[in-house]
């Protein structure tokens, strides 16, 4: 095959899916391992493709760099939003102590949590609320206020994470790739994302499937460290994995 055609055609995978990896790219050409990594570099110099750890992401899609609203996210994928976030509540026992991600996938879990022998806590302001007016024992880390994610974020909240060690953890993540792991657009965020996931034995990252293959700017856990609650698994690669519980939508 001529360098142009493998050109052409990892462009093509490369803006059709949003992200490729060295591995689906090298089955896609018939061409070795070198070989496609050389030739990322070369589309990567020329500004065609974004190269990044272990394949590319595409120039117009797949990676975000800044969150929506919360009140534009709210409405998006409703009904597989409540039924993964049922599905989280459920796994909360008499005795755990959890921490819940802000986030509108987590935010579906709290009218479904029931477990009242249990501690919560979270960097969200409105899951705080939600769960003290429920009559659940819950508390809220300090530090900076995010607007956009309705999050508190920065050095004082990293530093309150640190003095906890959690049963469990419920987590949101804007992309989900086998090779850069969970992602989320800002960095701070991104910081207490990772601190928590330190502090919890058990970790679940709740996303509907348009997650999947997706990558945002910053990455703050590794694929295998979580498992992932999702409604259903459609992209390739990703189906039947040990990590991954799909859940039926009601």
């Amino acid at each position: 095959m001529l360098t142009e055609e493998r050109f052409a055609r990892i462009i093509s995978a490369v803006d059709t899916k949003g992200s490729v990896t060295v591995a689906e790219l090298m089955k896609l050409l018939g061409a070795s391992e070198s070989t496609v990594r050389r030739d990322l570099d070369e589309l990567d110099s020329e500004g065609r493709i974004s190269r990044v750890r272990g394949g590319a992401i595409s120039k117009t899609k797949g990676l975000t760099t800044r969150d929506d609203e919360v009140s534009k996210r709210k409405n998006q994928k409703r009904k597989e939003k409540n039924t993964i976030g049922s599905y989280a509540a459920s796994l909360i026992e008499p005795g755990d102590f959890v921490y819940i991600d802000a986030g509108t996938t987590t935010e579906q879990m709290l009218g479904y949590i029931t477990e009242h022998d249990a501690t919560y806590v979270t960097n969200a302001i409105t899951h705080a609320a939600q769960l003290a007016n429920e009559g659940f024992q819950v508390y809220i880390l300090g530090g900076e206020f995010k607007r956009t994610t309705e999050a508190i974020v920065g050095e004082e909240a990293i530093n309150s994470l640190k003095k906890y060690n959690f049963t469990k953890g419920f987590f949101g993540a804007n992309g989900i790739t086998k090779d850069e792991g969970f992602t989320t657009p800002e960095l701070k965020e991104a910081m207490v994302k990772r601190q928590a996931f330190l502090s919890c034995k058990d970790r679940y990252v709740l996303a509907d499937d348009s997650k999947f293959g997706k990558i945002s700017a910053i990455k703050f856990a590794d694929y295998d460290t979580a498992t992932i609650i999702t409604d259903r698994v459609m992209k390739r690669g990703y189906k039947g994995a040990k990590n991954i519980k799909e859940v039926t939508i009601r």
